[in-house]
């Protein structure tokens, strides 16, 4: 697991952190049960503060990415299939809000934007 941090980024490093590791999650990269770096080795590896990571830990644990379990470390919760596609339909609706902004401020009617949509859907 390799997780690159930007500094130009607006995203806060907690958060670039908690995205990358979903990423990580929803794409198979990491399993159920595969054990994460401790927040130590990670806030090292990536130059940054161990609070910082200790959050990006805790939104993880929260959101039912992640399971910490005292003395023994981080490991990848159990997935579940319900709560993955709610996650994917969270980031869909992100960029389909970015999509209508652009429709908008372009003068691009709803219809336009459907016949785009249904060309990338049905593929």
């Amino acid at each position: 697991m390799e997780i690159i941090i930007s500094n130009s980024s607006d995203k806060p490093i907690y958060e670039q952190i908690c995205m990358q590791v979903k990423s990580f999650i929803m794409d198979g990269t990491l399993s159920a049960g595969e054990v994460l770096p401790s927040m130590r080795a990670l806030a090292k590896d990536l130059h940054i503060s161990v609070i910082t990571v200790q959050r990006a830990y805790e939104d993880l644990t929260r959101d039912g990415f992640i399971e910490t379990v005292s003395g023994k470390g981080s490991f990848v919760a159990s997935q579940n299939r319900e709560f993955i596609q709610e996650e994917q339909l969270r980031i869909a609706e992100e960029l389909l809000q970015k999509v209508a902004e652009i429709g908008r401020s372009h003068g691009i009617s709803l219809e336009q934007m459907t016949n785009i949509l249904k060309l990338f859907y049905e593929e």
